[in-house]
């Protein structure tokens, strides 16, 4: 098992930019691929972006596609996502979960999560 401690959320407006942080302790990170999912209000949860335990491949929603860029650093166990040109529908708690093996797309693929972060854009 992995606990994960999410990061770096917050408010900012249309077009612009954050980063969240997800560090994990307990495993080996290098392990494990990551993802980040995410959850709007009154929606399920629902895939963001993956990267694998060497940091490629990498696979993205079409929505973030172009916008948002995930990277990690095994040195300092922790996983990031860059969010560029955010858009008010970027509204959500975003959460990273990690499972062994492959990247997957796939929430019900990840065992272990973190309490997420809340990231709110406004128009």
């Amino acid at each position: 098992q992995v606990q994960l401690v999410e990061s770096g959320g917050g408010l900012v407006q249309a077009g612009g930019s954050l980063r969240l942080s997800c560090a994990a302790s307990g495993r080996t990170f290098s392990y494990y691929a990551m993802g980040w999912f995410r959850q709007a209000p009154g929606k399920e949860r629902e895939f963001v972006a993956a990267i694998s335990w060497s940091g490629s491949p990498t696979s993205y929603a079409d929505s973030v596609k172009g916008r948002f860029i995930i990277s990690r650093d095994n040195a300092k166990n922790t996983v990031y996502l860059q969010m560029n040109s955010l858009k008010p529908e970027d509204t959500a708690v975003y959460y990273c979960a990690a499972r062994t093996l492959r990247l997957s797309a796939q929430l019900y693929e990840y065992k272990d999560w973190g309490q997420g972060t809340q990231v709110t854009v406004s128009s």
